[in-house]
């Protein structure tokens, strides 16, 4: 299998960072690890370069591209997987929930099609088990919030990567930095570290930081606000009235925690909406 796509290669430049182990005395001046490894490969670079440089616009829009499909063998699947890779020249793949093994075949099918080898993406906040049937079990990151010691959730986030390394993941879209302070939340709840911003920051740094070192893309979310709504955002969408006093010292407070101390940009993955207490509205909206 191809295991690093240029698309990879090339988010490593934008996305990944390092992190160290406490949200305290923020800085902008770290070098991002995975970024400091790619500057330093030329090789990796001049690949990178030759590749993008022989791709067509139309397969240069496609990489920009992740595709949501089923790891399933059908007719039916195993064509539109074809149809992304061949014809579309999608440069992800995200695998919905079912057997670990059928996805890695199909994981081995799409890198054989693709004329650019395929970032392999996994929506795994508590590993692999969140996603695929018969994986390691790990406890949701709210028990996690528990452990006083950070340096277990770097080293949690070290063994997560090592299984997606193993069935062919690049990317997880993990940490959830999402500060639950709402009882009555119905959707990220127990997916959150904690309700204090600096613990869950914390968190969010250790666990990235192991993603990262174990060679895996880490992505932040949900989005700023997520964590104090009693509003399924797949179903409606979640008003914040707060102030920007109260957002930063709260909501925002893990994800530019995260992003400072690592170079790391934030993927939001939901939508909420904000607005001030004097009534003037400011909308986020991440599709």
């Amino acid at each position: 299998m191809k295991i690093i796509p240029s698309i990879l290669a090339i988010l490593i430049l934008f996305s990944v960072g390092q992190a160290t182990s406490s949200a305290q005395n923020v800085t902008t001046t770290a070098e991002p690890l995975l970024v400091y490894k790619a500057l330093q490969d030329e090789d990796c670079r001049h690949w990178v370069d030759s590749v993008m440089n022989k791709l067509s616009f139309k397969e240069k829009v496609g990489q920009l591209f992740i595709y949501t499909i089923a790891p399933v063998d059908t007719k039916r699947n195993l064509e539109l997987l074809r149809e992304a890779v061949d014809t579309y020249k999608v440069g992800g793949l995200l695998f919905s929930g079912g057997k670990m093994q059928t996805q890695v075949d199909l994981t081995n099918r799409a890198q054989k099609q693709a004329k650019v080898p395929v970032m392999i993406t996994f929506d795994g906040e508590w590993g692999l088990a969140m996603r695929l049937r018969g994986t390691p079990v790990f406890p949701r990151n709210m028990v996690l919030g528990c452990i006083r010691d950070n340096q277990l959730i770097y080293e949690y986030g070290r063994e997560v990567a090592r299984q997606c390394r193993q069935i062919g993941v690049q990317v997880n879209f993990a940490p959830v930095a999402d500060v639950n302070i709402n009882p009555k939340n119905p959707v990220i709840n127990t997916r959150s570290f904690g309700e204090d911003p600096v613990q869950v920051a914390d968190k969010v740094i250790a666990y990235a930081y192991g993603l990262e070192g174990g060679g895996v893309l880490s992505v932040c979310k949900h989005f700023p606000g997520h964590g104090d709504t009693d509003v399924d955002s797949h179903k409606a969408l979640p008003v914040l009235p707060f102030t920007r006093e109260r957002l930063d010292s709260v909501e925002l407070y893990p994800f530019k925690s995260d992003s400072c101390r690592t170079g790391r940009y934030d993927g939001g993955t939901s939508a909420s909406a904000c607005y001030r207490a004097d009534r003037r509205t400011s909308l986020f909206f991440v599709p």
